[in-house]
């Protein structure tokens, strides 16, 4: 039966109002606000979702790994509840304040302790960091071929097959089995569980591999140091109504403050 591994990453919900977040200078990391839980990354549910569509068309086993300091099991249970067979926390406080070579170490090294695969899903960037760097680290750690921005992923016969998005339109990729892929939002929102199917995720229980399990020292892996973490300013001012009586008018309006304030 073909194997895919995905990695998903644990964040802050990106849709919270901007207002609530908060900011731990001397912890060098944002504060999830108040009542809003932490969620599973939204290109690597679009990952996830890419993994359960083959296995919907065909036999496939999903193992989907997660890298964290401190994971919560309730956001990544409902892995399992939307139809994967296996959800891994690599879990250790060491694991904090990683850059994306560190990161995507530790997840390789993981993915070496799986054992056999055919396909390797990430989403093609995190909704915190925004880097994108992980998937290709992954694909260079582990000397595979790397299929970036994928809209859609096929598999047959040892065959990877995707649609890749372009500036300008799309191009469908082939590789040989095993190979990283880095999603896009394209593919489409990660499916609704069924309650039945999320009650019975919460009694499951997630292995729970450690740096030592994996035989990393964590601290070695960093390359970049974390100097600061704050909230951007903001740059809203006081907005002007343009005034005029025809579409001519408030044209001409709009010209003469776009030019007074030195912006045309």
């Amino acid at each position: 039966m073909p194997k895919a591994i995905v990695c998903v990453k644990q964040v802050i919900d990106p849709e919270a109002p901007t207002s609530t977040f908060q900011i731990d200078p001397a912890g060098k990391r944002a504060l999830a606000p108040a009542g809003s839980p932490p969620v599973i990354s939204p290109y690597d549910a679009n990952a996830l979702e890419a993994a359960l569509r083959l296995k919907d068309e065909q036999q496939f086993e999903i193992i989907v790994i997660s890298m964290g300091r401190k994971l919560s099991k309730p956001v990544l249970q409902k892995a399992l509840a939307c139809g994967a067979d296996q959800v891994i926390l690599l879990q250790d406080e060491s694991f904090d304040l990683f850059d994306s070579y560190a990161t995507a170490s530790v997840l390789a090294a993981a993915i070496k302790k799986i054992g056999a695969y055919d396909l390797i899903l990430c989403g093609r960037q995190a909704s915190d960091t925004n880097a994108g760097q992980v998937g290709i680290g992954i694909a260079a750690l582990l000397d595979l071929p790397c299929i970036t921005v994928a809209r859609s992923v096929a598999f047959h016969s040892g065959t990877i097959q995707v649609e890749r998005r372009m500036s300008d339109g799309y191009e469908t990729i082939e590789a040989s089995a095993p190979a990283v892929i880095t999603a896009d939002s394209e593919i489409g929102n990660l499916r609704i569980a069924p309650v039945k199917a999320v009650m019975a995720s919460r009694k499951a229980v997630l292995p729970v591999w450690t740096a030592g399990d994996l035989g990393i020292s964590a601290g070695e892996l960093i390359r970049t140091e974390f100097v600061a973490l704050s909230k951007a300013e903001s740059r809203a001012g006081k907005g002007v109504m343009v005034q005029g009586t025809t579409p001519a008018e408030a044209g001409e309006s709009l010209a003469t403050v776009l030019m007074d304030s030195g912006m045309i």
